[in-house]
C-alpha cells in the first residue's frame, strides 16, 4: 500500500472547512438565532449622561483651557473657546468645544498649549488638534481625543456639557 503523506497547509484547509461548516450549520438548527441577533437594541444599553454646566460662554477666555470633570468627577475634561467658528461648535460665535484631557494611548494627561491650539501627551508625545475634533495628528495614540458634546442656552449664556462622543480611556462604558 501506498503512504498518503498530509501536509500541514492541506490539513489546515480542511480542518478550517469543517469548522466552517459545523458552525454554519450549528446557527442553523438554532431556530430564529439569525432574527435575535439583527434585532436593533436587544443587546445594548442605551446609558443616558447627565446634564452639566461647563460656564458661561461670556466669560470663557479665547484660547485658555477652562478645566471641569465629566461625566463624573474622575473624568478630567477641558472647554475651550476659539476664537472662530468650529466644526461642532457651540455658543453665540461657535468657537466652544471641549474635550477629555486623557490621552487616548495610555490615558496620560494631555496640555493644551495655545500657540499651535494643539493638545499635547507629555508621556508618550501624541497630538491632537483642537480645532479639528480632538484628531490625532501624531505621536503613539490611534484614537481622537473623545469630545465632549456641549449644548448652549442663549437666554441664560451657559454652555453645557451633555455627552460624549469617543470612549474616554480606561472604560468599558463612559457612564459609571
Amino acid at each position: 500500500m501506498q503512504e498518503l503523506k498530509l501536509g500541514r497547509r492541506i490539513f489546515l484547509k480542511s480542518a478550517g472547512g469543517v469548522a466552517a461548516a459545523v458552525g454554519t450549520g450549528g446557527v442553523a438548527l438554532v431556530p430564529g438565532a439569525a432574527q435575535a441577533a439583527a434585532a436593533p437594541g436587544s443587546t445594548g444599553t442605551t446609558l443616558t449622561y447627565p446634564r452639566r454646566g461647563v460656564g458661561k460662554a461670556a466669560g470663557m477666555p479665547v484660547n485658555t483651557a477652562v478645566s471641569f470633570s465629566y461625566p463624573d468627577p474622575s473624568s478630567p475634561c477641558v472647554a475651550l473657546r476659539m476664537g472662530s467658528a468650529v466644526a461642532g461648535g457651540v455658543g453665540p460665535n461657535g468657537d466652544i468645544v471641549a474635550y477629555s484631557s486623557l490621552c487616548t494611548h495610555m490615558g496620560c494627561p494631555v496640555l493644551y498649549h495655545a500657540e499651535s491650539k494643539t493638545f499635547k501627551c507629555g508621556c508618550h508625545f501624541s497630538m491632537f488638534d483642537a480645532e479639528h475634533s480632538g484628531q490625532m495628528i501624531c505621536g503613539q495614540a490611534t484614537e481622537n481625543l473623545p469630545r465632549v458634546l456641549l449644548d448652549y442656552d442663549p437666554a441664560s449664556d451657559t454652555v453645557n456639557a451633555v455627552g460624549i462622543d469617543g470612549l474616554i480611556y480606561g472604560r468599558q462604558a463612559n457612564i459609571l
